[in-house]
């Protein structure tokens, strides 16, 4: 059971948005894409019991960890994690179903991989998310090729020195990747740590 000191800090700000947005009267099916070391999904799958979670990773090491906190809470909720690499297609996301999901959530990933993952997250979210179905990412991003504050400054310039392929990403260009794959952003919310939640809406049927 891996930890992670942001995952403990993030997960109730970042539930407190899922149940302003979600109908959670009623049985929903959600999808986890990079769901880390496993605190989010078991803390959200606690707190919204009619919801039933898929967690999935890309890392073998962090499989391991999800999969160690599911046995531990023992929830029912909760389904056994998948590998899923984001930037492969939908085909290849563990048999999920197009028009399956009501919810897909990615928590801190388009930054800390190439852009090729968040192109496959917001193509794969497209098909598999009903109509009105929701993607909710979190992270920081710049705004209008704009970085804020200074803090978010340094870690994008720190990023792209690990890595090339990797920084913070631009909500506009998030919004244009949306649309081109039937979802619009309905909300920007802020969030602590200079972090935001972004809420796209799968399009309804005409």
């Amino acid at each position: 059971m891996l930890s992670a000191a942001a995952a403990d800090r993030n997960k109730e700000p970042i539930l407190t948005v899922l149940r302003e947005s979600l109908r959670t009267d009623r049985n929903l099916q959600a999808l986890e894409i990079s769901s880390g070391t496993g605190q989010h999904v078991v803390h959200f799958a606690q707190a919204l019991p009619n919801v039933i979670w898929q967690p999935s990773e890309f890392d073998r090491s962090s499989l391991n960890s999800i999969e160690a906190y599911r046995r531990r809470y023992r929830l029912s909720n909760v389904k056994p994690p998948i590998h899923l690499d984001a930037s492969q297609s939908y085909h290849h996301w563990g048999g999920i179903e197009p028009e399956s999901l009501d919810l897909v959530v990615n928590i801190n990933m388009m930054h800390i991989s190439p852009l090729a993952c968040t192109e496959g997250l917001f193509r794969g979210s497209g098909v598999v998310l009903k109509p009105q179905g929701l993607l909710l990412t979190y992270g920081p991003y710049a705004v209008n090729g704009q970085i804020s504050p200074q803090s978010n400054i340094d870690f994008d310039y720190s990023l792209r020195q690990r890595n090339p392929d990797w920084g913070l990403r631009d909500v506009s260009l998030l919004r244009s990747m949306a649309q081109t794959n039937s979802l619009f952003l309905e909300k920007i919310v802020d969030m602590p740590a200079n972090n935001k939640c972004l809420l796209f809406r799968k399009e309804s049927l005409v």
